[in-house]
């Protein structure tokens, strides 16, 4: 049975996630408060729905509560996002992820109830950094504060030099 994910937000985030998920076999609903975000993602996604995810009695017509994840995408209006978070903890999505537009609104998310918590622009600018500062790095993947796995270009100079 595929998994079903309902994304709340269809910015650049929420429709590069949704689309990724539809790619790859999801179940994906997507919502927005926007109709000219709903009709620009209907084109690449097979269930795009113009509503106010922040009204719990729309997300009960959505039928919510049966999707495995929940990603909230709102970007810009942090009150939305939070309103929209607990939503969907409260009407029962097992895992909910939420995306956080600073360290305060990060911190506000996880004790809400956010099960994860992204920062997509400080993600990847520190990606880029490490990418930049360690060379020949191509990828960079934080596990810690202090460790981090790196995808290595290895320079042919040095290719079959060690066993």
């Amino acid at each position: 049975m595929k998994k079903q994910v309902l994304i709340v937000g269809l910015g650049r985030f929420g429709t590069s996630v949704a689309s990724a998920l539809s790619d790859s076999g999801y179940d994906v609903l997507a919502v927005d408060a926007g109709e000219r975000a709903v009709q620009q993602a209907s084109a690449q996604l097979s269930h795009a729905v113009h509503a106010d995810a922040t009204d719990e009695a729309v997300l009960n017509e959505l039928g919510v509560k049966d999707f495995d994840i929940g990603i909230v995408a709102i970007g810009s209006d942090i009150q939305s996002s939070v309103l929209v978070t607990v939503l969907l903890k409260k009407l029962g999505i097992p895992y909910v992820i939420a995306r956080a537009n600073n360290n305060l609104h990060a911190e506000i998310l996880a004790k809400i109830g956010a099960d994860r918590v992204v920062s997509p622009e400080y993600d990847m600018g520190n990606r880029i950094a490490h990418e930049l500062t360690l060379g020949n790095v191509t990828a960079y993947m934080p596990v810690s504060s202090r460790y981090g796995i790196v995808s290595i270009e290895v320079k042919e100079d040095i290719t079959g030099r060690y066993p």
